[in-house]
């Protein structure tokens, strides 16, 4: 029997592996609403990351004690799974330092990821990681810590290609209602809700263009909120949408029926899952060579592929076999 060989030393070698993270983000504003969303993950399993907010959070004047009450709630005990990252202050606002150097030596270790909102220019941002990588440096902290960055502004899509290309950004997300409102009135307030978000040629081609330049660099692409906090069947509308019609693969979520939808709307399709299982196994046994599977031929292209669909329905509580959950996680 061949030595079994795990798919992520098989199949990358020097390439950097395409990230495979939660395809849902539940904000919380406060300390009581980011409690609630841990409850919620204990309930569904780690199946969805929290974002902290330290920008519309935090009451003005008060944004240094917002920003330490969330590395408090980081570095708690009841962040079991690790899945909590955190906004910060814009590049405009004098403050964004400031939650940099409170956050990153208390939770730097183990925050999920560090959200920058609302640049307009490539250098800004290029200027927040800077920052964020020497604070790290000074406290010994020695990850990469992944970077999210909101496009929602004019100048944010005119750059988003050499955005992209910045170091430690794991996440391009689009930020609708700051771009619609950036457009004086020229898209109507009803773009802001289905089906106008997503046939509006303005939103339209500012959704394809993150999206494009989100893959093109190893970057998930994560979809705007959905307004109509209650309407559970309309979120997963729109995920599915923004899934299937534009190739978003994680999405925001701002109240707590929205995080199922997502979460359902974002999974793989079970037969796919299901081929994966079945193809990735065969091909660990035949030392990743080229295989039949259901008489067609698979090799390394379609094997990473499959593997990172088996990562995504694993992250997202799809039931694999024992066999797989063994040897491969």
């Amino acid at each position: 029997m061949p030595t079994l060989v795990h798919p992520n030393e098989a199949l990358f070698d020097a390439e950097k592996p395409f990230p495979v993270i939660p395809s849902c983000e539940h904000f919380a504003g406060s300390e009581k609403l980011m409690n609630k969303a841990l409850e919620m993950q204990d309930k569904f399993g780690p199946v969805f990351d929290i974002t902290c907010d330290c920008e519309d959070g935090a009451a003005a004047g008060k944004e240094s004690e917002h920003a330490e009450m969330v590395a408090k709630v980081i570095s708690s005990v009841s962040n079991v799974h690790n899945m909590m990252g955190v906004r910060i202050h814009d590049f405009s606002h004098p403050h964004w330092k400031s939650d940099v150097d409170i956050l990153v030596p208390t939770i730097g270790k183990n925050v999920a990821y560090i959200t920058l909102p609302k640049c307009t220019q490539a250098f800004q941002i290029e200027v927040m990681v800077g920052y964020i990588k020497k604070v790290a440096k000074e406290c010994g902290i020695d990850r990469k810590i992944p970077i999210h960055v909101l496009i929602e502004t004019h100048g944010a899509l005119k750059e988003i290609w050499k955005i992209a290309e910045i170091d430690w950004i794991q996440v391009l997300d689009f930020g609708m209602m700051d771009f619609v409102s950036g457009h004086y009135g020229a898209i109507p307030a009803a773009c802001m809700r289905s089906p106008g978000q997503f046939d509006h040629p303005l939103l339209a081609r500012a959704k394809t263009e993150l999206v494009a330049a989100a893959l093109a660099n190893g970057i998930v692409p994560a979809h705007n909120v959905t307004l109509d906090l209650k309407n559970a069947e309309q979120t997963k509308s729109d995920a599915e949408r923004a899934r299937s019609g534009f190739g978003f693969m994680r999405m925001w979520s701002i109240y707590p029926t929205q995080i199922e939808s997502i979460v359902a709307a974002m999974q793989p399709d079970y037969s796919e899952v299901e081929d994966a299982q079945g193809i990735l196994l065969a091909a660990q046994y035949s030392d990743w060579g080229p295989i039949q599977y259901k008489g067609e031929l698979h090799d390394r292209a379609t094997y990473r592929y499959f593997w990172q669909l088996l990562q995504r329905a694993q992250l997202s509580g799809l039931q694999l076999t024992d066999e797989v959950k063994s040897r491969f996680f």
